[in-house]
């Protein structure tokens, strides 16, 4: 591509060198470095690119794009740019030919049930007869490709070569999980999306953002700034949680005109009546565009019963015929590692959930404890190097609710499992909840208990042994992960596996 075409829209400061000339690649890497490639250095939570600018010119590249100061060896041509970062996208969409203004593109953001809503979406457009595309938490998939997801979000540059994946192989509608941090580092600033959807905000990622103020803004940002200016002109480009009050700002303070969904309140798409249980949802939805429809879903739980109507909303704002918003919301029997069950019939209730926030397994437990006969055991822990003001919530919502908690480890990276988990008993009520010994955890009778187990394997092995057949087993934090970070190594570990094999371990006692 001609450097000319390249920088088209790039707000430059200064060049120094030749600004014509043919680029073969755009990288931020050094090291995918090669022939003719531009690399662009970006300052980085952890690392500098412009330290690694003479590596990237070793390789190959022949242009560099900059922010802070830098002087080029002789052929070297150097463009310093206002924002590196902000830059990317723009190159991005240039690079490839801009692919989302020939997409369908759906954002969902919110702290919970982003991965839920996009599985409903694909659902639903599948079953109207799109070719779709899904961009999230597991993973980045389309036409049976399935790429590994670093991110929630994939990088702004990585987005646009993506898109443009998908856009080549005939998908004609995307719907993408857009995380905060995608928001504030400006990842998703050049595609054009024709849908914005709001699930709801609670405390996470505060490491990050440090304030819920902040937070908040971060996703305010998309429907402010991200989601007005690109994509079709809608009547509707905004599906927002009424029930929330996050959500409630959104609505008073936007620009767009929204389209909400709530329960408690009486929004554009209701749900009245319905019933929950272990079995899923049966609902009439209500909708003022296309009147009532009633639907039979596997998902369990009321929060999802919130993830159905935003699914809704959006395939009403994209004049989705009603048979087919029914159809692909049955069709969805289970979404990885959101309240997956993984027992058979006979044992106890075992659930893998991803809830790694103190909103999420709070919502989980209590809907858990509305069909509720025997106990309720919980497995959980907390991920180092993350959000520390999230531990003591989250202690306190599983003690709440449960009648067994057993902490211990989730992916303690670089932090001490013991340390965390002592953090997150800070948070239990012991005057309410006692701690007993691993040992112990047999011996259970009345009033809530918890106990410490770091070993994740041990935890799961050890809460699925004492339980009743009647008890419900949560295990939660990691939910579709298939790995444990510890330290600086990542193993295979997955809980879906790991309860599935204490299970059989459980059945073969029992039958011996």
């Amino acid at each position: 591509m001609r450097l000319s075409e390249l920088m088209e829209h790039v707000e430059i400061l200064n060049i120094l060198g030749s600004a014509s000339g043919e680029v073969s690649s755009v990288c931020y890497d050094s090291k995918k470095c090669g022939r003719r490639s531009l690399f662009i250095a970006i300052e980085g939570l952890k690392a500098d690119g412009h330290d690694y600018i003479d590596e990237a010119i070793s390789r190959g590249a022949e242009i560099i794009v900059h922010e802070k100061e830098y002087h080029p060896p002789l052929g070297i041509t150097a463009i310093r740019v206002k924002n590196s970062r902000r830059t990317l996208g723009i190159l991005g969409k240039n690079f490839y030919g801009d692919p989302s203004s020939r997409l369908c593109l759906i954002g969902v953001l919110g702290t919970n049930g982003k991965t839920t809503i996009t599985y409903l979406l694909e659902s639903i457009l599948t079953a109207a007869g799109f070719a779709v595309g899904l961009l999230g938490t597991v993973n980045y998939r389309f036409h049976g490709k399935i790429i590994s997801a670093p991110n929630t979000t994939p990088e702004s540059f990585e987005m646009q070569k993506i898109l443009r994946e998908m856009l080549d192989e005939g998908i004609t509608h995307v719907a993408a999980e857009i995380s905060s941090h995608a928001v504030d580092l400006k990842r998703i600033d050049d595609c054009a999306f024709d849908i914005g959807i709001f699930t709801n905000l609670s405390h996470d990622h505060l490491d990050y953002h440090h304030t819920m103020e902040n937070y908040f803004q971060a996703k305010k940002r998309f429907f402010d700034e991200v989601l007005p200016n690109k994509g079709k002109e809608l009547p509707h480009k905004m599906i927002m949680n009424a029930d929330d009050p996050w959500g409630q700002r959104i609505i008073s303070e936007g620009k767009l005109k929204p389209l909400t969904y709530g329960v408690e309140s009486r929004g554009d798409i209701t749900a009245d009546p319905f019933r929950i249980d272990l079995d899923g949802i049966e609902a009439a939805i209500h909708t003022q565009q296309q009147g009532r429809f009633d639907i039979s879903s596997s998902l369990i739980g009321k929060f999802n019963l919130y993830n159905i109507l935003a699914a809704v909303g959006a395939a009403v704002a994209l004049d989705i015929p009603q048979q087919f918003i029914k159809k692909g919301i049955e069709g969805l029997k289970s979404v990885p590692g959101r309240l997956e069950r993984v027992n058979d019939p006979g044992e106890p209730q075992v659930f893998v959930d991803y809830a790694h926030t103190d909103d999420a397994l709070w919502r989980v437990l209590q809907n858990l404890s509305y069909f509720k006969k025997g106990k309720i055991i919980t497995v959980f822990g907390c991920g180092g190097d993350r959000d520390r003001l999230k531990r003591p919530l989250m202690g306190k919502a599983a003690t709440t609710w449960s009648d067994l908690t057993i902490l211990t480890s989730d992916n303690p990276r670089s932090e001490d499992p013991t340390e965390i988990i002592k953090e997150i008993e800070t948070g239990i009520d012991r005057k309410t909840v006692k701690k007993i010994s691993p040992e112990e955890l047999r011996k259970t009778g009345e009033g809530k208990v918890y106990s410490v187990l770091p070993d994740r394997m041990e935890a799961i092995s050890k809460a699925i042994a004492v339980a009743d057949v009647l008890d419900i087993i949560l295990v939660a934090g990691k939910g579709h992960e298939d790995y444990q970070i510890i330290g600086n190594k990542r193993i295979s570990f997955d809980d879906r596996l790991a309860a599935r094999d204490a299970l059989t371990s459980r059945f073969r006692r029992k039958a011996s």
